[in-house]
């Protein structure tokens, strides 16, 4: 590869991360607070592209004058000796993929293929550690804090209690599950959290569609054997706009 296309793809690179990290996009991968560390990477990727594309037009205009400067005088040799980098042309990939057809966030299909469980964190908790839910007549949660609850908390907090939850709808084994996809550090390590919802409300919106779901937890029905998915009696269901983050943390 040549070194013109290697500074021109750095500087694409570095472009891509800018604009992911300028208009939220970067969301889709990494946590809200990794955002300075994606602009930083950027901006440093597009300063040497752009520094290496100075030097060589310097390094060109010397050679220039030097060879005009009489038939004694050998200019300096510019010329380099390419060896095959195809590895490098996989840096376009990235940079069409943001530029062209950005990926979407992880989304029903990352739950079916991915076995879904509750939080690490939630492990080894007891009843202490789960303060009442606060009041009114409908409680506004996390999916992962709902999930968390419905398998740890021996008060049985959530008992009687109605909550709304937002997710996008997931269709497996017959089930129509409401889910949220949790990273730690970025979409890498993800994994899903489910509601099995019940009844027939939200069977008609398909996959990957967001809704806001209410209802109340089907005691005793989050347990290890269905890896933690309670059951939560829909009272409504309404399609909600995906939000600018899609993920739990």
């Amino acid at each position: 590869m040549r070194r013109e296309t290697q500074n021109i793809l750095l500087i694409l690179l570095g472009g891509a991360l800018l604009k992911i990290a300028i208009n939220g996009d970067y969301l889709r991968y990494v946590k809200p607070a990794q955002q300075p560390w994606v602009i930083g990477g950027g901006a440093v990727m597009l300063a040497l592209g752009v520094l290496a594309v100075i030097r060589d037009l310097l390094a060109a205009r010397d050679a220039a004058r030097a060879g005009a400067t009489g038939p004694g005088v050998v200019a300096p040799d510019t010329h380099e000796h390419h060896h095959p980098a195809r590895s490098a042309w996989l840096l376009l990939v990235p940079v069409l993929a943001v530029f062209l057809v950005a990926p979407p966030a992880l989304g029903s299909d990352s739950v079916v293929r991915t076995e879904a469980r509750a939080p690490q964190t939630a492990v080894g908790q007891d009843a202490a550690m789960f303060p009442p839910l606060p009041p009114g007549a409908v409680v506004p949660m996390r999916v992962t804090d709902f999930v968390t609850r419905a398998g740890w908390d021996g008060n049985h907090t959530l008992d009687g209690r109605t909550v709304s939850l937002s997710g996008f709808v997931v269709h497996s084994g017959g089930s129509t599950m409401l889910a949220r996809m949790v990273i730690s550090c970025c979409a890498a390590d993800a994994y899903p959290v489910t509601v099995r919802l019940t009844g027939d409300a939200a069977a008609k919106f398909p996959s990957d569609s967001w809704v806001e779901a209410t209802g109340q937890v089907v005691p005793g029905t989050a347990t290890e054997r269905n890896r933690y998915t309670p059951d939560l009696t829909v009272a409504t269901v309404r399609p909600v706009k995906a939000p600018g983050d899609p993920y739990e943390y």
